[in-house]
């Protein structure tokens, strides 16, 4: 039985990933931590599941793996304080706010021998599986290109902080760069060199934030990219959020949606989007809970995160100055540049 513990409440993300703790026959969920009272409190009484206010409270109780959900800009010391535990981690993208707490972030997990896995569950959603098949196969010839979507609401309704630049490190396109930047560097197993970036408040002109971004990558194969990572969608909609992508070849093109699987209801004037096919989430966490248990080894790593983070970074330095931006995209396995 692998005891876990949820570091943090204020991700989206936290109570689908608690959710699926529960659900694990070989899975113990310890409980979550949270230092706002407010927060931890609504959460404690409707769940009923144990709450602590110290990170360091939760850990003294005994978990054997951790998952990281607090704002962006607070993963660093708690990453620290896991690794200097000996505790594996699964921390919520983007990995930091700065490419400095990134890199630290990771080294503190190597030096300490953690396991540190970047969530990023459209690595586990099959549609995206078989587009990686399929470019692996060349079913479409050398790939030439790839148009990305990555698109939902401004997600303020469920946590302020993720429109707040200095919590989140930015809006939209921190928020949904890294998901696409990751699954085309899987797919391509090359890494982006050259961002340029536009922005805007179009949709949400009061945000402290872009609300809205396109970006165009290019990868040091030579692959171009188009990336949409808007909070474009109104409120209202759906749901938080969906991601596309389009890879064109040399003899074809194809298009995956990734989250296809799903009815639409609607009801009393509202629609809704009711998922029965598969849950990424669930795999995610199933497979960082066999890593933990020495199975085989991470799919998808802190590195992994690294790489995505500093896209996002590159592409501010874009919107700032008004040109392409390029950078030397870190050398796989070697947080050390």
């Amino acid at each position: 039985m692998i005891r876990v513990g949820v570091l943090g409440l204020a991700h989206v993300h936290a109570a689908g990933y608690i959710d699926v703790l529960m659900a694990l026959d070989d899975v113990e969920f310890v409980g979550a931590s949270e230092p706002d009272g407010l927060l931890r409190s609504r959460w404690a009484d409707e769940s009923g599941l144990p709450a602590f206010e110290a990170h360091g409270s939760l850990i003294s109780a005994g978990i054997d793996a951790a998952i990281i959900c607090t704002a962006t800009n607070e993963h660093r010391p708690v990453v620290e304080q896991l690794a200097a535990a000996g505790i594996p981690v699964l921390c919520e993208k983007p990995l930091a706010t700065t490419l400095e707490d990134a890199h630290a972030i990771v080294r503190a997990c190597e030096a300490a021998d953690v396991l540190l896995m970047t969530a990023f569950p459209m690595r586990f959603s099959p549609p995206l599986i078989e587009g990686a098949a399929w470019v692996e196969e060349a079913r479409i010839g050398s790939v030439l290109a790839f148009t990305g979507t990555n698109n939902g609401c401004i997600p303020t309704d469920h946590a302020a902080w993720f429109a707040d630049p200095v919590a989140a490190g930015g809006g939209a396109v921190m928020d949904h760069t890294v998901h696409l930047v990751d699954i085309m560097r899987w797919w391509l197993r090359s890494e982006p060199t050259e961002i340029f970036a536009e922005t805007n408040q179009v949709m949400h002109p009061d945000a402290d934030v872009e609300t809205g971004g396109i970006l165009t990558v290019i990868f040091a194969n030579g692959v171009i990219a188009t990336v949409d990572c808007s909070w474009s969608r109104p409120k209202g909609y759906p749901t938080w959020g969906g991601l596309t992508i389009e890879a064109v070849g040399s003899e074809g093109v194809f298009a995956v949606d990734a989250f296809a699987e799903r009815l639409e209801m609607w009801s009393r004037g509202t629609t809704s989007w009711v998922d029965w096919g598969s849950d990424p989430n669930l795999a995610m966490i199933e497979h960082f809970i066999g890593a933990v248990r020495g199975e085989y080894p991470l799919a998808v790593t802190g590195v992994d995160g690294l790489h995505a983070t500093e896209a996002a970074l590159a592409a501010y330095r874009s919107v700032e100055t008004g040109q392409p931006v390029r950078f030397d995209s870190l050398v796989p396995g070697d947080p050390t540049r």
